[in-house]
């Protein structure tokens, strides 16, 4: 039997329903976030998880909190998987931003990997960290299914360094939704992403709600 993980993004926040930046806020989940929660601990409750590991952030442990209360279980918090810090970006949208700190923004997006928002974080420092908590959970368990619950951008660089993409392309090639789960099974061949993004355990009118 072969590792299993699934990268939960949190639910619906604030922020993420008004499209701005929030890393190093500490978000709650609005109403629907946490309906998104219980939707989503509804769904997989009968999967026989091994562990749960979680950012420490609000929104995070929020959103598995659902999961983890049926199970009975703790989720194990890790800082590796924090979302950037968007340093003086925090809680602004894209537009505000391309205004306020042009040239950074524009550096930013051409190349995230290796350029940081304004007195924040290049997403290869997130894949440093991050990735160290993936090797910590390859460690401990070799086979079954563990959740990984955490953020927009970090699973998507998680996602990135295990399939071989360029990290610094990362906004541009892996989409995560609110809720949505990606699965990546690990085999004698390495990572394979088993599904992206998925939201089907959302019903309708979550799945359609405004927001990032």
């Amino acid at each position: 039997m072969s590792l299993t993980l699934y990268f939960l993004r949190h639910g619906q926040t604030e922020c993420s329903r008004n499209n701005a930046f929030c890393g190093s806020l500490d978000s709650e989940l609005t109403p629907e976030g946490l309906a998104m929660a219980k939707a989503f601990a509804a769904a997989y409750s009968s999967t026989p998880w091994r562990a749960v590991f979680s950012s420490p952030m609000r929104r995070t442990v929020l959103t598995a909190a659902p999961l983890c209360e049926l199970l009975d279980i703790q989720p194990e918090l890790r800082d590796g998987l924090k979302e950037i810090n968007y340093g003086k970006w925090e809680g602004k949208p894209p537009e505000v931003i391309s205004q306020e700190y042009h040239d950074d923004y524009l550096r930013w997006s051409a190349d995230p990997a290796w350029y940081a928002p304004t007195g924040g974080e290049m997403a290869i420092t997130i894949a440093h960290r991050a990735i160290q908590v993936i090797e910590e959970i390859k460690h401990l368990y070799q086979s079954g299914n563990v959740l990984v619950v955490s953020h927009k951008a970090t699973i998507r660089i998680i996602l990135c360094s295990l399939l071989g993409i360029d990290v610094g392309r990362f906004r541009y090639r892996i989409g995560c939704p609110v809720a949505s789960v990606s699965v990546v099974e690990f085999s004698s061949h390495g990572p394979l992403l088993r599904s992206l993004a998925d939201r089907t355990h959302l019903d309708e009118h979550l799945r359609n709600l405004p927001g990032t």
